[in-house]
């Protein structure tokens, strides 16, 4: 047998004598031709099973080519004066028009301000947030009290922004509004017209939004927490060390990957805002308009009122080049700071 498995590959015979030669028997021969055919097989079996693990991702693959790949040659629209009787492709070029239509209005300045600054709010207020209830609820004892803690927590996320725009509206509503006519009144207060009144809602929209995400946020960084390796914590509280002291040089440092992860998912998207929630929640009142007008909003005003498909198109654009730098960017300060938690 062995005879014929040097005939077969040089390299088996070259394994073979020098495992002879080492040990002066032939028992080591017949393990080392035996581990090698083992190996094949697992490589075998490691090639069919990675071919199941294919077919399972080639729906996700599917649906990426299909909703994020092939509207990217819809670029052309923003570069185009689209006239819908002549279709996409056959209507005329005019260069950077849209881009300057864009960008030599009023609101492009309050735009792209309320849609940064929000955005920047909520990226640190969510990691803060979802770091503080995660630590929190790993504290807890009962476990039925955890559950039902993460339960409630998760709900806000689940339920659509329509709802949630009536829920405020339930909330704020100058005629029949519990804030106005349970609380204020029962105050001596004068009533407030929360939807024509452009400074409170800032603070209304930081607010829904954190509300909102809490949930996930947390489950997000609770798993991490639970991943941490208890023995880290027992050693600590053998040397004396406090629960603070624990969370503050064990607990947070092993969640500083989690945090720049999401941190980084997030700034990619920092040109782009929840639609829902700076439409849908204010009412699209139009006194609000200076507080609650972000770039997506905007795109859709636009196409819904002026019907410049164009322009709309040069917004998304700008968009995606802008987050997409934004992102490499950050990356790379990431990488060059600490390499191991950059995203690639």
């Amino acid at each position: 047998m062995i005879s014929s498995l040097r005939s077969k590959n040089s390299w088996i015979n070259g394994l073979l004598i020098n495992s002879q030669f080492l040990s002066g028997r032939k028992w080591p021969a017949v393990y080392f031709v035996g581990h090698i055919s083992n190996d094949m097989r697992r490589e075998k079996k490691l090639k069919k099973s990675e071919l199941h693990l294919l077919l399972m991702t080639l729906p996700g693959v599917i649906y990426l080519v299909i909703n994020n790949y092939l509207p990217m040659f819809g670029i052309v629209i923003a570069f185009k004066k689209i006239n819908t009787s002549k279709g996409i492709f056959r209507s005329e070029w005019n260069g950077i028009s849209n881009f300057k239509f864009l960008f030599r209005s009023a609101d492009a300045w309050l735009i792209t301000r309320n849609t940064l600054v929000y955005n920047l709010v909520f990226i640190f207020l969510n990691i803060f947030l979802g770091v503080l209830f995660a630590i929190l609820l790993n504290e807890l004892w009962s476990k039925t009290f955890k559950k039902l803690s993460q339960t409630i927590l998760i709900l806000p996320q689940i339920v659509s922004m329509v709802i949630v725009s009536y829920m405020v509206y339930a909330f704020l509503s100058s005629d029949n509004g519990f804030i106005n006519n349970s609380i204020l009144i029962s105050l001596g207060k004068n009533k407030i017209s929360w939807y024509s009144k452009a400074r409170y809602w800032p603070f209304i929209l930081v607010f829904i939004q954190a509300w909102k995400s809490l949930g996930y946020n947390v489950l997000l960084f609770l798993a991490s927490v639970v991943s941490i390796d208890s023995s880290l914590y027992e050693s600590a509280e053998i040397d004396g060390a406090s629960r603070i002291k624990q969370i503050r040089y064990i607990t947070i440092p092993l969640l500083k990957p989690a945090m720049i992860t999401l941190g980084l998912l997030m700034v990619g998207r920092i040109f782009y805002s929840d639609f829902g929630l700076f439409y849908q929640v204010p009412m699209d009142s139009g006194p609000l308009y200076p507080v609650t007008q972000t770039i997506d909003t905007y795109v859709f005003r636009g196409l819904s009122n002026i019907s410049n498909l164009g322009m709309a198109a040069a917004a998304a654009f700008y968009q995606s080049i802008v987050g997409f730098l934004v992102i490499m960017t950050c990356n790379t300060v990431v990488k060059k700071v600490d390499a191991e938690n950059a995203l690639f």
